[in-house]
């Protein structure tokens, strides 16, 4: 039990941490961004959603994703929220990368009535 508070702890953190990293780096360099924005994506794809939250938080990650490249397609955004899109892009696409192949791997799974 006291694993699984710490891993869904972790997880919360580390969409707190994602998010504000996307934020604060669009105002200031940060060395790895990219990475640690990745990584970050990664651990919230893990720790926060689970099998039933699977399919809306993979809409919520097309429509956000959508969002930000239309938003830097637009063109007449300033240097800083366009690095805020590009980076808050990174953090989603990780994690959106991650409950995507967890779904491909439930629904490539055999059931039982074949």
């Amino acid at each position: 039990m006291a694993l699984k508070y710490n891993l869904t702890t972790i997880g919360r953190w580390a969409l707190i941490g994602g998010i504000a990293f996307a934020v604060l780096a669009g105002f200031a360099a940060i060395p790895y961004l990219l990475v640690i924005l990745f990584v970050l994506g990664l651990i919230v794809g893990f720790l926060n959603v689970k099998e039933k939250e699977s399919i809306p938080f993979l809409v919520a990650v097309i429509t956000l994703l959508l969002i930000g490249v239309g938003g830097l397609q637009l063109g007449k955004l300033t240097l800083a929220v366009a690095s805020i899109l590009e980076n808050f892009i990174a953090f989603i696409a990780a994690a959106g990368l991650v409950v995507a192949i967890k779904q491909v791997i439930v629904v490539a799974k055999p059931t039982s009535q074949e």
